[in-house]
């Protein structure tokens, strides 16, 4: 009786640990995220990031997104993919446009681990809008407004952080509702 009191005691207090290390980061996508994976070992296992997971792996992205970094990844959701009009991800996933579909994701990567209070500061100290420059050359303008950034590409569509300061081992992923698009 009191070895099954110990088990249950330890299985407990294992179960708990697990929770709170998982509490640390949030979950996305239905999976806990953890701060000791990278951005890559991460997104598969989100619900929410299938497509963009495909992307990546068919502009040949996976190895770099899985380096040193560090990396900070505006990552659009399924829903967001879904949004672009009707046969955009069909069209930019074949291997003739590679080059296109590569300028698209990397135009949601910066070369640095900016938190979300990192970009918020930046905005203020820029008078309420901060552009950022990305990977793939592009400028995104970020603004915040009641605790939430937005950012707006190029071609002057607006994405909104859903999820902000996902600790990756190389870096944070910042979930966003919108694919930003570069000027093509």
């Amino acid at each position: 009786m009191i070895k099954s009191v110990l088990r249950g005691v330890a299985l407990a207090t294992a179960m708990s640990a697990v929770a709170l290390a998982a509490a640390k980061n949030p979950v996305v996508g239905g999976a806990a995220m953890f701060d000791s994976k990278n951005i890559i070992e991460n997104a598969v296992n989100s619900k929410d990031h299938t497509t963009l997971v495909a992307a990546v792996k068919a502009a040949g992205l996976v190895g770099t997104l899985e380096g040193k970094g560090p990396f900070t990844v505006f990552a659009p959701t399924n829903e967001a993919f879904a949004a672009l009009p009707k046969g955009t991800v069909d069209t930019l996933l074949k291997p003739e446009n590679k080059a296109t579909l590569t300028k698209v994701l990397t135009c949601h990567v910066v070369a640095a681990d900016a938190m979300a209070k990192t970009v918020a500061k930046m905005i203020r100290d820029d008078g309420g809008e901060h552009d950022i420059k990305t990977v793939g050359g592009c400028v995104l303008k970020a603004k915040e407004s009641k605790g939430k950034i937005t950012l707006t590409d190029e071609n002057g569509g607006v994405s909104h952080v859903t999820i902000a300061d996902v600790k990756q081992s190389n870096g944070v992923i910042h979930v966003v509702d919108k694919v930003l698009l570069p000027k093509m």
